[in-house]
């Protein structure tokens, strides 16, 4: 087998900066990557995009299933090219176990954004861990940024704890929700809602429009529960994704709270996500030190064994691996 081609870094991040989509492909695929190489050379690639980076909007969208995301992602980001702007999508999928690649295939259900030459969609594996969401999922926001994308989308695929972690890389998070679903407060969990900086209720259309008002009416009362004195109220607005109507109301409520923020107040609050993300890459590096390290690969087919055979409970088998890892 002929040996792999050198990796240019300089033209990489040039073919970056000049928005070649194929650069692009490439810049991310890299540090999506969990080979130890490949993780080096993304962050000798990073270091050298990241004072192009740092302009885009960075909007957080998930919510409740089946209510739309796809749907609503498109409307959103085909006017806002409309308008000028250069979108980047990054959806949130869950890995494949087999090959450990996204599962969902966001292009094949926004067909017309992936058409457009001033949009690019990418799939984002979680890799199976929230770690990996973090770490993928903020460098190849990244390389949209230094590529020049001023709008960068984050599409999480449910509700739970990778809305967390989403919302803790982004400037504004946006929760979907829908009517006629049942008790709508049921349905919504209450840490979502703390995080929530806009919400919106879809699919208001049709005789489902009075439906639609009516769950925005019980959210703003939920959310001025939920919220302190003097904190953000998130508005909540009704859309209907399908035929693009308010979706520009949406995005609107999202530069409010933009506008809210403040350049201080961003400023703070990605700093503070750059902390964040700090502990997120230490935690990352150990989980593949631990998994890569001849000592715990030592013991852990007879450590496997001796749990699966009820030898020994969980904590002591951990803490024989971190000792295994300790001595080398």
């Amino acid at each position: 087998m002929p040996p792999a081609p050198v990796l240019d870094l300089d033209e990489l991040a040039d073919g970056v900066r000049a928005g070649r989509r194929a650069s692009l492909s490439r810049a991310i695929t890299l540090v999506e990557s969990s080979r130890a190489d490949h993780r080096v050379a993304a962050r000798d690639l990073l270091t050298r995009l990241t004072p192009d980076a740092g302009g885009a909007v960075r909007v957080g969208i998930s919510g409740v299933p089946g209510v739309g995301k796809s749907t609503f992602i498109e409307a959103l980001g085909s006017d806002l090219t409309a308008a000028g702007s250069k979108v980047g999508v990054l959806a949130v999928d869950p890995s494949s176990v087999r090959t450990g690649g996204s599962v969902l295939g966001d292009k094949t259900r926004m067909g017309r954004l992936a058409n457009d030459p001033a949009a690019y969609i990418r799939p984002s594996p979680t890799a199976g861990t929230l770690g990996g969401v973090a770490r993928t999922t903020t460098q190849a926001m990244l390389v949209l940024e230094a590529a020049g994308y001023d709008v960068v989308l984050v599409e999480t695929v449910g509700v739970g704890q990778s809305e967390i972690t989403v919302a803790r890389m982004v400037d504004t998070f946006c929760f979907l929700t829908l009517a006629r679903t049942g008790d709508q407060l049921q349905g919504i969990k209450k840490g979502i809602l703390e995080i929530a900086d806009v919400v919106a209720v879809n699919k208001a259309d049709g005789a489902g429009e009075a439906d639609a008002r009516v769950a925005a009416r019980d959210l703003s009362g939920a959310l001025r529960m939920v919220r302190g004195k003097g904190e953000w109220a998130p508005p909540v607005v009704t859309c209907s994704a399908l035929e693009d109507r308010d979706v520009d109301e949406v995005w609107a409520k999202v530069i409010a709270h933009r506008d809210h923020l403040g350049e201080e107040g961003l400023r703070e609050k990605r700093a503070a996500q750059q902390l964040e993300f700090t502990w997120a890459l230490v935690r990352d590096e150990l989980d593949a030190r631990l998994k890569a390290s001849p000592g715990v690969a030592a013991v852990r087919d007879e450590v496997r064994a001796a749990v699966l055979a009820s030898e020994i409970a969980a904590p002591e088998a951990a803490d024989r691996l971190l000792a295994a890892y300790d001595g080398g």
